[in-house]
């Protein structure tokens, strides 16, 4: 896929991986709009890939809102003409054993992280269905792979986002709009610093998830970008981000019941 001169619009545009990715974009030549609950940080990428010299727009949008998505499309078209690629990246995170973690703060979860992914889907397919050649790009996990512990409602979300583009990709087989899934893996954001935990989570074991979580999240967010950006460039249907996205899809493939338990003795190692 060529991206000069493409338009795309990303969630979750203000930091991190999505901000990453709109760099890497700009960089090649493709129109942004670009969209956060965080009008400000989504306003700061906007002018950052503005000096590459594209078009681009910035957008508070709240991707749990169904009126808000669904009054997007025209608000990027009356900005950009048409859209070519849709990124469905934003996302939040939620710590906590399942029994621990209250119905409420699941389902702000899945809101967010899966449903907003469908939205946004739906709002958009019948722009991008008037392209040329198109892509939606969902963002997964690499707990879209692998279950671990205390990452119930996350992994839960995560699995979501993998089998509704899986599906979502056959369905679409043959038509002018491809689907790409992505697996980050350990990439330094935010993510584990704002991670919701359920209420009367101890202090000191917050804390100390914290650091643990943030030791593990080693790729720059900018490095994850380019090589998320370089899978849309080759059309690829799935995209593992990092080194140890690749060790851990092979393990779950190789044993997909017993790997946590080879998974738990490496980490004490």
């Amino acid at each position: 896929m060529k991206l000069a001169q493409r338009v795309a619009v990303i969630t979750g545009a203000g930091g991190g991986i999505g901000r990453a990715i709109a760099i890497s974009l700009a960089r090649r030549g493709c129109h942004l709009a670009l969209a956060d609950i965080d009008e400000s940080g989504a306003k700061f990428t906007a002018l950052q890939a503005r000096e590459f010299g594209v078009r681009a727009t910035w957008h508070q949008l709240d991707v749990a809102s169904r009126d808000a998505v669904r009054a997007f499309p025209d608000t990027v078209r009356a900005a950009h003409g048409g859209v070519d690629i849709l990124i469905n990246n934003a996302g939040v995170a939620l710590g906590g054993m399942f029994e621990q973690v209250s119905e409420e703060d699941f389902d702000w979860l899945m809101e967010i992280n899966f449903h907003g992914v469908v939205r946004m889907t739906r709002a958009f397919l019948p722009v991008l269905k008037g392209s040329q050649q198109a892509r939606i790009v969902n963002l997964s996990s690499i707990y879209g792979i692998i279950s671990p512990p205390g990452q119930a409602a996350y992994s839960a979300s995560k699995f979501a986002v993998r089998g509704f583009s899986n599906a979502l990709r056959h369905e679409l087989a043959g038509t002018n709009v491809g689907v790409t899934v992505v697996h980050p893996g350990g990439v330094n954001t935010a993510i584990a610093q704002n991670a919701r935990l359920p209420a009367g989570a101890p202090p000191a074991e917050v804390e100390r998830g914290r650091k643990i979580a943030q030791a593990m999240l080693r790729m720059p967010a900018d490095q994850a970008g380019e090589i998320i950006v370089q899978g849309i460039e080759r059309d690829r249907a799935r995209i593992l981000v990092g080194n140890d996205a690749k060790i851990v899809s092979l393990l779950e493939r190789f044993a997909p019941v017993s790997y946590w338990n080879l998974l738990r003795k490496a980490i004490r190692a």
